[in-house]
């Protein structure tokens, strides 16, 4: 995935009324796909439930590269900033 798609996306939803932008929710599809390209990018091989929570993404029960699984924080361009191992 390119990184213009993911900035384009990104300044998209960052124009999204504050409200809207901070309600618990599960992704689009077409979010959904983004985040699965950007997880994959970055060496997971799978995960669980995907939801928009407190203005960040979370991803639940992530296996890593190294087989192990993980919790994860994507900020608003779909860029891991936390895990935490589960």
């Amino acid at each position: 995935m390119s990184n213009i798609r993911i900035a384009m996306l990104a300044s998209a939803f960052a124009a999204l009324p504050l409200t809207a932008a901070l309600a618990d929710r599960a992704p689009s599809s077409e979010e959904r796909q983004i985040i699965s390209d950007a997880l994959r990018y970055e060496g997971f091989t799978g995960w669980g439930k995907i939801e928009f929570d407190d203005g960040q993404w979370e991803v639940d029960n992530a296996i890593g590269p190294d087989g192990e699984k993980y919790d994860l924080k994507l900020d608003q361009d779909f860029r891991v900033v936390e895990h935490e191992r589960d």
